[in-house]
């Protein structure tokens, strides 16, 4: 179809050319180019002619660490219904690239320089190389792809083709703690409240993820999963290296619940036939500064761990089990090695019981000790000097300045959960919904001979899960258990109880995401996901 003149993100080459452009800001979090990539993205709509006739529809918002999320609001009238795209811009960092780090954010020079080195990759990448219908490079499948597209139906909204609202809403940060959709819930509530606007559905374009190596299917999702970082502070006893039998390393402790947790299947949930990958250790370090031949009396644990819809006050009981399970094959191991080291049985030790406590139960302990005000003031202290650290940082700091007032209660195991959360979504059941995807199901297949499949849960993980119906009883539990909370990390719960928008995630097509072989397959991206959105707002306009 011939293109009009005005229009500029509208074919799949104007698309592709508004996502070289992206790309090529290094958005990468925490960075002076996340915040540029906003101001640049606004002066991108500030061109459109709608935007220049109502310039208050189109705003950048602050976050509270100087950050900026981005929104933009084409009113149809006085309509109500409205839809939101949601997306982010931030991308992951690209040590990953190596020798070609710097041009990581320059699609067409990256697939120049992979091609001329065809034999380092695998067959599928040399494929995917030969073929012209991939772009690489970092963010171009998560997920400035989804901007791109989302811009390109923001266009379509100003030129009055659909018959509501469209809001676009692309946030910062989502790649770390979510600070930008965190700080965006009460932006969208005052949007609505400002211009009388009723939310209909959040759609976000996060990529297709595979379920398997190889998988080809093409997703459409109602949901996104949601996730904890469960922690377990290891207090040990401090010794000598010469007499390791008068301590306990915490390292070893710390070992011992890693080799309990690691892939433990008991933590997968299967809900209609969509399982949770098994936790995964994301982080295991000591706390001991420098070298000496002290053995560390002090280490962590953190770990990924996907949830559906498990209660958190079960998923604790149960995390606190798995403590209980390392702290007795640790003292048990620890008795039987010692009685081996020293050859009879006659000098066995008496067995030895480590701790275990959460968060919420070691705090109680220290307010009863110490007095609430003295723990005040240690929270303070020690918030006021964490200066730039990273909130993982951060919590296990203030953890391990409570533990180290509690010392009488060592050898001891706390569990407590750090930053990120995010609460399970799912919108399957949702009315809107149950009408809405059957038609896209059957607008994809005849429209595009593409077999498009529901899946409950977005397993990539996505900002939609502080949009959407979730069990926000569970964020009390968390509260509890969680160190950094209203100290440096928060969610407006209140507003959470407020939003219960339906969700939906339909997004381009991509392969590798986060890694240095990260792409885009531009038609399936550009020509039919971007069909199926447009199709999929016109459609929910319809049948309001």
């Amino acid at each position: 179809m011939k293109q009009k003149l005005d229009e500029k993100w509208q074919s799949v080459d104007q698309l592709k050319n508004l996502l070289i452009d992206l790309v090529k800001i290094p958005s990468i979090t925490g960075t002076a180019d996340e915040v540029r990539f906003s101001n640049d993205v606004f002066k991108m709509l500030q061109d459109l002619a709608y935007f220049q006739e109502h310039p208050e529809h189109l705003k950048l918002h602050g976050t509270n660490d100087g950050r900026k999320i981005l929104t933009a609001l084409v009113k149809k009238g006085n309509c109500k219904d409205t839809v939101i795209l949601l997306s982010h811009f931030d991308v992951v960092g690209v040590d990953d690239y190596g020798r070609w780090k710097e041009l990581a954010f320059d699609p067409e020079r990256l697939a120049e320089a992979f091609t001329s080195q065809l034999s380092l990759f695998s067959e599928e990448i040399q494929n995917d190389l030969r073929s012209g219908e991939w772009m690489f490079g970092r963010g171009t499948m998560d997920m400035k792809s989804g901007l791109a597209l989302h811009m390109s139906i923001l266009e379509k909204a100003a030129m009055n083709h659909f018959n509501g609202n469209v809001l676009l809403l692309t946030v910062c940060d989502e790649e770390v703690n979510s600070t930008g959709m965190r700080s965006a819930i009460p932006v969208i509530q005052d949007i609505a409240e400002k211009f009388a606007l009723k939310y209909q559905l959040c759609i976000n374009s996060e990529p297709i993820f595979s379920n398997y190596p190889g998988d080809q299917t093409k997703y459409v999702y109602t949901g996104s999963l949601g996730k904890v970082l469960p922690a377990f502070y290891c207090m040990g006893k401090e010794t000598h290296a010469a007499e390791p039998f008068t301590g306990l390393n915490a390292n070893y402790l710390a070992s011992m619940v890693t080799c309990e947790m690691e892939l433990n299947t008991i933590f997968c949930e299967s809900v209609e036939g969509e399982t949770t990958p098994p936790p995964t250790n994301l982080w295991q370090k000591d706390l001991k500064q420098g070298y000496s031949v002290q053995i560390p009396d002090r280490a962590v644990t953190l770990f990924n761990l996907f949830l559906m819809e498990k209660p958190l006050n079960q998923l604790a009981e149960e995390l606190k089990q798995v403590a209980s399970h390392a702290a007795r094959k640790t003292a048990e191991n620890y008795s039987r090695q010692k009685g081996l080291f020293t050859h009879t049985e006659e000098k066995l030790p008496n067995n030895f019981t480590i701790n275990v406590f959460s968060f919420e139960e070691l705090l109680l302990y220290a307010e009863k000790k110490l007095g609430e005000d003295r723990i005040h003031h240690l929270y303070e202290k020690t918030i006021s000097d964490i200066g730039m650290m990273d909130d993982r940082e951060r919590s296990i700091l203030l953890v391990d300045q409570l533990a180290q007032q509690c010392k009488e209660l060592s050898p001891m195991i706390v569990l407590f959960f750090a930053p990120p959360y995010y609460p399970a979504v799912c919108s399957s059941k949702n009315e809107t919904v149950t009408r809405l995807v059957p038609k896209l199901i059957d607008y994809a297949k005849n429209q595009h001979d593409l077999e498009l499949v529901q899946q409950n849960y977005f397993s990539g993980l996505s900002d939609l899960s502080y949009i959407g119906p979730s069990g926000k009883d569970d964020i009390q539990i968390l509260s509890s258990c969680m160190p950094l909370w209203n100290k440096g990390y928060h969610i407006p719960s209140d507003l959470l109880n407020h939003f219960q928008i339906p969700v939906l995630n339909l997004g381009p097509w991509g392969k590798d995401p986060h890694k240095m072989s990260e792409r885009l397959h531009i038609q399936y991206s550009f020509d039919k996901t971007r069909d199926m959105l447009e199709f999929t707002v016109k459609q929910l306009f319809l049948e309001n």
